[in-house]
C-alpha cells in the first residue's frame, strides 16, 4: 500500500477513536482521579487501553467483514452511522452549552484490585462501549478495502493508548484545566465538529 493508503484509514480511525473515547464520564473520572493521585496508573490505563484494542479487533474482524460481504447492507449501515455520528454530535454540542465540571480529588487510597475491577466494570458493564468500538467502529472501517481495515483499527487503537496514557500521566498537569467547566465546552465542541466531519465524509461515499 501506499502512504496516502495507509495514512488515510489510520487517520480516520484515530480520530473517530478519539471522539468516541475523549468525553467527560465515569470511567475517564476514575482513571484521571488515580492519576492525580498516582495510584495503579499503568495497570489501570494498560487494562482501559487493551480493552479498547480488543473491542475494536473483534469489532473490525467480524462487523467489517460481515458488512463488507453485503453491498446493500453496507449501504444500510453507512446511513445509520451517519445518523449516528450526527446525533453523537449533536449531543457534544449540547454538553458543551451545559456548566459541567470533572470532580477528581475527591476519595481515598484504593487497593491495585479493586482500581482493576472498578475500571473493568466502568469498560465491559457500559452499553455504550459495544456500540461505540464493536458496532460503530466495526462497521464503520467497511467502507474501507479490506487490507486497510486493520490500519483503521490501528488508528482507532493508537487514540486509546494515547489517551488513556496522557490522561493518567498527564493528570496534574490536566486536571486543574479539566475542573473548569470551560474545558470541557471546548473539548466537547470539538468532538462534536469531528462527528459530523466524519458523518459527512461517510455520506460522501453513498452518495
Amino acid at each position: 500500500m501506499s502512504f496516502s493508503e495507509v495514512f488515510a484509514p489510520l487517520l480516520q480511525g484515530f480520530f473517530l477513536g478519539a471522539s468516541l473515547i475523549i468525553a467527560i464520564g465515569a470511567q475517564n473520572a476514575f482513571v484521571l482521579r488515580l492519576g492525580l493521585q498516582r495510584q495503579h496508573v499503568l495497570p489501570v490505563v494498560l487494562v482501559c487501553a487493551f480493552s479498547d484494542a480488543l473491542l475494536i479487533a473483534a469489532g473490525v474482524a467480524g462487523m467489517g467483514a460481515l458488512v463488507q460481504q453485503s453491498p446493500i447492507l453496507l449501504t444500510i449501515i453507512t446511513w445509520a452511522g451517519f445518523a449516528f455520528l450526527m446525533g453523537y454530535g449533536l449531543q457534544a454540542f449540547r454538553r458543551a452549552l451545559k456548566s459541567e465540571e470533572l470532580q477528581v480529588g475527591s476519595g481515598g487510597a484504593v487497593s491495585l484490585k479493586r482500581a482493576i475491577l472498578t475500571v473493568l466494570a466502568f469498560t465491559y458493564l457500559n452499553p455504550h462501549v459495544y456500540l461505540d468500538t464493536v458496532l460503530l467502529v466495526g462497521s464503520l472501517s467497511a467502507q474501507w478495502p479490506r487490507a486497510q481495515q486493520g490500519v483503521f483499527a490501528i488508528g482507532a487503537i493508537l487514540a486509546s493508548f494515547v489517551w488513556f496514557f496522557a490522561l493518567g500521566y498527564g493528570a496534574r498537569i490536566l486536571t486543574p484545566l479539566f475542573e473548569k467547566p470551560i474545558a470541557w465546552r471546548i473539548l466537547d465542541f470539538t468532538i462534536g465538529a469531528v462527528m459530523w466531519l466524519l458523518a459527512l465524509s461517510l455520506l460522501g461515499n453513498v452518495l
